[in-house]
Parts: structure tokens; C-alpha cells; sequence
């Protein structure tokens, strides 16, 4: 039986429980507060398929046991949600309906991850002992071995020595087993926009960018055989500029951390400031003002800092009916406002709080928009187009912009100049050695017809 994280597997518990219930015979629940009118809840049995699966997203991950959970944690998000459509249940259900919620988030982003720890397992090999369970036997004894201990090991004709050196005492070999401790460095997670790889990446040469847009308003008529040919209009271009802003950082260390540190502080230091720079160029891609840095998508959007920049226009918005809240009839029509052209590559952007509020709605015949994913690698999807997570998007509120829907590789263009690069500087800051790391990065919106927004 597959090792569970017990962690994970108490989450996903959290997804099934009620206060104030117990487990009764043949797994159906009994209220021990018959106060609380939840019967129809009780009468449900739990629903066995998310018992004992585990949401990691490592590479001992069961990618159809995951999946199973996935669908299984929907099909008991809809039931919780229609009864409380129906007035079924009290406010107690709202507990239920948001970590069931919570839990679909975690297991669509394992899923997601699943294939890129397929291919990490791959890489680093297996690690896990020949005989693991001997193993585990040898090495408690070693720590603090016991008498029957040693007798297990030798009736599996394994060597049970005990040792007469000791670990307490420094003479006795105690300087031989110095304290160990983790020569890795376990990072706190960053939020890393998707949206470079979602757009189109253009590497210059110089200092800037101009890209030339046309109106195509070209004239033309009809005629006679015979009629004269009047001049007609010829098409009027426009120059766009992308001037690419500068994100830096200087950082120092002194030599003899460098010199010393079992963690090889100058390649790993370097390193976490390139991922800070892919963090903050995700956040300008969204909601940059282009002062230094690129003009972020939603400054682009109808009413935005940048909405008269492009001489195409801007981005156009659709409302919502009631104000601060998303409806299905307007995530509907936002799909139809995107010219055809443009839905072939088409995709939803938002961010997972914003996925959990899209996961309740419904259309007109009572089906939910939100579907999960059925295979590793392919995302959740919304009235049949992908979601990308956008960790940077807005959440819902009113006045937010907290969903967009188009072809963002035709929507939005991302300007690199030289790349990260890294200034090793010995000199300026003895004894410190600073790394003067910098990136030149610029972006906007090329084509604002591929896009259309959803305003609250």
C-alpha cells in the first residue's frame, strides 16, 4: 500500500466533515446534534473514492487516484452546492462548500505538477534502500539499539553488534559522528506568473523597439467604363514604441561566508535574485504603469492608464449584471464578444480565488461551467477553454478587472534585452562581495482585439 501524507490526507478529510457529526455503520453519518437540520446532508453516505488519496504533487503521486479525486471532490462540491440553492441546509454547509473548494484548488495544481515530477523522479533516480524495512531496523538500533533489537537482526542473519563506542563520549568515537545538518536550503515558495510563456517573446539588439500598426482604411469605388478615377484614401501608419525598463538588485556577501559555507552561496545567491526578477516582471506584466518597467495587460483594458496608447483602441470590458459579482450570462457573452479568429488559441486568465467563485456558477439547464481536468497536463476548463492561474490578477471585487479571455500570444508582447546578467563586483563594498544582478525586460499589449475583459 502506497505510503499516504498524512498532512494531505487530513485535508482531504476536512473535505467530507461536518461539526457535530460521527461516522456510523455502513459509513453513513449520524447528527449527534439533533438541533441542527441537516438531514439531508446525513442521509448522504461519504463518499469513499477520496478516502486515502493522497494530494501531493511529488513523484509519488498516483496521477489517476488524483485525478479520481478531483472528480469525486466535484461531484460533492455540486451536491453541497445545490442544497444550498435549495435551502436544504443552514450556514453550516458554507464551512463544507469552502474547504471542498480549497481542496479542488490544491489537487487541480497537483495534477498540474504531476508531469513535472514525473520527469524530476526520472532525473534524480530512486533513492529508497534495497531492503527498507531491515534498514530501518539497523539504523534505530545503531541510535539507540535495545537487546531484542539485536536479536531480530540476527535471526534475519543480519550482522547485530553491538557497539561499544559511544556516541556521547567524544573518546569513545563521538568525534567521528559530528551533528549533521541539511546542506540544502528549503526556500519559501514564490508565485511565478505564467504569462511570459503565455505570450510572444521578442529579443532585441538595440535600445528599444517600434512596432508599426496600420488602419487599413484603404479607399476604394465603383465606376463606369467611361468615368473618371478620383484619388482614393491609402492606408495611414502608426508607430508603437517598446522601450524595455531595467529590474536590478546588489546583493552582497562577505568572502569568507563564500569561502566557507557548505551551501555554495555564489551560485545559489545569483540565483534566487533571478527568480525575484521573474516574480516582479510577472506582476508588471499584468499591472505595470510603464514607468521603468513594461505596461501590464490590465492597464490596456477600457479605462485603464495605458487604454489610449494603442491606435487600435483598447480592450474592450464587458460589465457584470450586479455589481462586485461574477454571473454566468456575462462570462457566457465575454466567449462571444472574442472574434472568431481569435478562439482557436483562446483561454481564460485569473487568479484561484477567482476560480473558486467561477467554480459555483451554473447555466440555464443547471450544469456548471467549471469542469476538472480527466488527464495529467491538460487544465481545469470553463464552458470549454483552458484556465491559466495567474497568481497576479485581481480578485473579485467591484471596480476589478478579475478575468480576461483571448489569445494573449496575439494579445500581448514581451521585449527582452540581453537577459539576466551578473556583475561579480570585489572591489566597491570590502569585505563584501556584491552581485549586481540586472535584467532589462519591457512588454504591451500588440493587438488588444485578441483580449476581452470582464469588469465587476
Amino acid at each position: 500500500m502506497r505510503k499516504m501524507n498524512m498532512a494531505a490526507l487530513a485535508a482531504v478529510a476536512t473535505v467530507l466533515a461536518y461539526p457535530f457529526r460521527t461516522l456510523a455503520p455502513k459509513s453513513r453519518l449520524t447528527l449527534t446534534a439533533p438541533t441542527l437540520d441537516v438531514e439531508a446532508i446525513a442521509a448522504r453516505p461519504m463518499p469513499r473514492a477520496l478516502v486515502g488519496v493522497s494530494v501531493r504533487a511529488d513523484a509519488t503521486g498516483d496521477p489517476k487516484a488524483m485525478i479520481a479525486a478531483l472528480n469525486t471532490a466535484f461531484e460533492e462540491f455540486k451536491t453541497t452546492h445545490d442544497d444550498k440553492i435549495k435551502g436544504k441546509v443552514d450556514a453550516l454547509v458554507d464551512t463544507k462548500l469552502e474547504a471542498i473548494n480549497a481542496t479542488l484548488n490544491d489537487l487541480t495544481k497537483a495534477i498540474d505538477d504531476q508531469a513535472k515530477a514525473a520527469a524530476a523522479e526520472l532525473l534524480l533516480g530512486s533513492k529508497k534502500p534495497v531492503d527498507a524495512a531491515y534498514t530501518g531496523l539497523f539504523g534505530s538500533y545503531m541510535r539507540e539499539g535495545t537487546r531484542e533489537q539485536e536479536e531480530k537482526l540476527k535471526a534475519e542473519q543480519k550482522v547485530g553488534v553491538r557497539a561499544a563506542m559511544s556516541e556521547g563520549s567524544p573518546a569513545d568515537g563521538g568525534l567521528t559522528a559530528p551533528i549533521e545538518w541539511d546542506r540544502t536550503v528549503t526556500e519559501r515558495l514564490k508565485l511565478i506568473s505564467p504569462l511570459r510563456a503565455e505570450s510572444t517573446v521578442q529579443s532585441i539588439s538595440k535600445a528599444g523597439f517600434i512596432k508599426l500598426f496600420t488602419d487599413r482604411q484603404l479607399g476604394s469605388g465603383w465606376v463606369g467604363e467611361t468615368a473618371s478615377r478620383p484619388a482614393t484614401s491609402t492606408p495611414q501608419f502608426t508607430a508603437l514604441p517598446f522601450v524595455p525598463g531595467e529590474i536590478y538588485a546588489n546583493a552582497a556577501a562577505s568572502q569568507d561566508l563564500l569561502d566557507d559555507s557548505e551551501v555554495d552561496m555564489e551560485t545559489w545567491l545569483p540565483n534566487e535574485i533571478e527568480t525575484e526578477f521573474s516574480r516582479q516582471e510577472g506582476i508588471a506584466f499584468i499591472g505595470g504603469d510603464g514607468a521603468n518597467k513594461p505596461y501590464g495587460v490590465l492597464s490596456y483594458v477600457t479605462g485603464g492608464s495605458a487604454a489610449a496608447r494603442h491606435p487600435w483602441g483598447a480592450i474592450a470590458v464587458r460589465a457584470v449584471a450586479k455589481a462586485g459579482t461574477i454571473d454566468a450570462d456575462a462570462v457566457s457573452q465575454l466567449i462571444y464578444d472574442l472574434a472568431a479568429m481569435y478562439q482557436p488559441n483562446a483561454k481564460f486568465f485569473m487568479n484561484r480565488q477567482t476560480m473558486s467563485t467561477i467554480r459555483l456558477l451554473k447555466d440555464g439547464q443547471g450544469r456548471y461551467l467549471w469542469q476538472p481536468t480527466y488527464q495529467v497536463g491538460q487544465p481545469s476548463t470553463l464552458l470549454g477553454a483552458s484556465i491559466v492561474d495567474v497568481p497576479d490578477m485581481p480578485n473579485v471585487g467591484a471596480g476589478a478587472v478579475p478575468l480576461l479571455f483571448g489569445d494573449m500570444r496575439e494579445t500581448y508582447l514581451v521585449i527582452d534585452r540581453i537577459g539576466f546578467r551578473v556583475l561579480r563586483d570585489p572591489y566597491t563594498n570590502k569585505p563584501y562581495i556584491s552581485f549586481y544582478c540586472t535584467k532589462r525586460v519591457g512588454g504591451g499589449v500588440k493587438n488588444p482585439d485578441a483580449m476581452k475583459a470582464l469588469q465587476l
